[in-house]
């Protein structure tokens, strides 16, 4: 039965609760521009040396860019994807892509060629911008040949290359310029229209396009803004990759919308982090566990001290003694978020009961925002006691990219998140589990059944699981039970040479293999008891 959720009521109630406000960030650009064109508006730091940009030079970027966007045919609706670092120039490659109306589709750079097949493919992306190299790695060669595999890729754009597509040639090198429009949105793009497309962690299957409008988007940066109290003079890290949503709307987009500074750093070093923190006068940042506890360890070795204060701890649960830690050491205060790609930032501790809550939850839903606890049945479960989390709102996906099959919603706007969770009387929530099948690793969701699938093929594997143990830094590391087939041994190094040659992100190899003797425990109809396996890896922990 078809769920009587109402878009269009559902858009009518978030403008009279003053959530959607029918801004666009390129109406914010221009704002600053009135106001402060000769502020910085981007520093950005590459092997060391810092580039600083205006908000004046970053919006005729942004309209050299945008014309040749259009030149391109690129408009409404058309996907351009992006796969580049903590670099200036994706700031101008997603305003430009605003400006004309097109999806802008950020991608971590972590992905290689089987994570962008599937991705570029199925998005039809008609421009594909990459970095030439990053952290070693020839991008630009695997971008030119995705590009020969895929024809929906009608343009591509290399960062740093040399040739007629390059940025420097293909983007920015006429003098052309397409003025923002006075409303902000040009014609074909409205405020609840698709604009931003980031994909789930596919830990169920191939990962899902995750359709976001400029208002849920803003409505998120907002919800940042207001809890924490953001001003325009704030310095903002963004260290966490832009091709995230942490990243991306926890750093470069509060950045845009408030006026405010955003520092890029594409490489994290904690002991270069805290200098460039120190140095440029960072006030804010989001990251997840391990960034936090880098800085506190870099500058008990002797580095500066930050004048950070405020940190947005995202991606998983944060230890109580780091929270004391950072507040006795650093005297920062550290805030708990919870969120998906889904539901862009849900719930978060403000900054006045986060020595109190940000270690034992996972904060309160921010304005425009609901979230609660239910049994299998649909039930409000009691305070204290672990139910299924559901989510509604302001900040609420469009829906899947091509998936008009998955019904997103119940009758009354809700969200299954597949999170469980428990609530205390005061509307503060604490993840306590996943009905989801993933593993976060060091904040990344590492996509637990697409790894499983290829280790699958491996001529050595009868059946795999793949699960987390717990890691003090990382949050969880990837411990993979095995059984082989009849005379076959195998060993992690060959777990792991066998994923690099199936092109997958280092960062989801196995860092643990167990050979399990017999089969592995199932339960009567057959499916695997992860949760058994689980147990096992807890002991690995150490």
């Amino acid at each position: 039965m078809a769920s009587k959720f109402d878009p269009a009521a559902h858009a009518v109630a978030m403008r009279a609760g003053g959530y959607w406000i029918d801004t666009s960030f390129d109406q914010y650009l221009m704002q600053t521009l009135a106001t402060n064109p000769d502020g910085i508006a981007i520093v950005a730091d590459r092997d060391g040396k810092r580039t600083r940009i205006t908000w004046r030079e970053l919006e005729d970027m942004v309209a050299r860019a945008a014309a040749a966007l259009k030149r391109m045919g690129i408009g409404p609706g058309d996907i351009v994807a992006m796969q580049l670092p903590n670099w200036w120039q994706f700031a101008v490659c997603f305003l430009a892509s605003q400006r004309v109306g097109a999806v802008a589709n950020p991608l971590i750079p972590i992905f290689r060629e089987h994570e962008l097949t599937y991705m570029l493919g199925f998005a039809g992306a008609k421009v594909f911008i990459s970095p030439k190299t990053f952290r070693g790695f020839d991008h630009e060669s695997m971008a030119r040949g995705l590009k020969e595999q895929l024809p929906t890729i009608e343009q591509l754009i290399i960062v740093d290359g040399d040739g007629a597509d390059s940025m420097d040639n293909a983007l920015l090198g006429g003098s052309e310029r397409l003025a923002a429009a006075p409303s902000g949105f040009h014609t074909g793009i409205l405020p609840d229209n698709f604009a931003l497309m980031t994909y789930t962690s596919g830990t169920t299957g191939s990962p899902k396009g995750v359709m976001h409008s400029t208002n849920t988007a803003v409505t998120g940066v907002n919800a940042f803004i207001s809890r924490f109290g953001l001003r325009p003079d704030d310095i903002i890290l963004a260290c966490s990759p832009l091709g995230h949503l942490t990243g991306l709307i926890a750093g470069l987009l509060i950045g845009i919308r408030n006026g405010s500074t955003v520092v890029l750093q594409d490489i994290w070093d904690r002991n270069y982090g805290v200098r460039l923190m120190a140095e440029e006068g960072v006030t804010f940042m989001a990251g997840s566990t391990p960034f936090l506890a880098d800085i506190c360890e870099a500058v008990a070795a002797g580095g500066p001290k930050p004048g950070l204060r405020l940190f947005l701890c995202a991606g998983a649960p944060i230890p109580s003694a780091l929270v004391e830690r950072a507040a006795k050491e650093l005297g920062l205060t550290v805030c708990s978020v919870w969120g998906m790609t889904e539901s862009i930032a849900s719930t978060i501790t403000e900054p006045e009961r986060a020595a109190e809550k940000s270690s034992r939850t996972d904060g309160r839903a921010v304005d425009g925002m609901e979230v609660k606890v239910v049994d299998d049945e649909g039930r409000t479960m009691p305070f204290g006691k672990t139910g299924n989390l559901l989510v509604r709102g302001s900040q609420m996906l469009l829906g899947y990219y091509r998936r008009d099959d998955i019904e997103l919603f119940d009758d009354d706007g809700w969200f299954q998140t597949g999170d469980l969770a428990y609530m205390d009387e005061e509307g503060y929530i604490r993840i306590d589990g996943r009905t989801k099948d993933m593993i976060i690793r060091g904040g990344e969701n590492v996509p637990v059944s697409d790894i499983e699938n290829l280790l699958y093929k491996h001529p050595a594997i009868v059946d795999c699981a793949l699960v987390g143990i717990p890691d003090a830094r990382l949050g969880e590391r990837g411990c993979v039970f095995v059984t082989l087939r009849h005379g076959q041994t195998l060993e992690l190094p060959e777990i792991q040479r066998y994923l690099a040659e199936c092109k997958v992100a280092k960062q989801y190899w196995p860092e643990r293999l167990e050979v399990v003797e017999g089969d592995l425990p199932r339960t009567p109809t057959g499916k695997i008891q992860k949760f058994a396996l689980r147990e096992q890896a807890k002991a690995f922990a150490a």
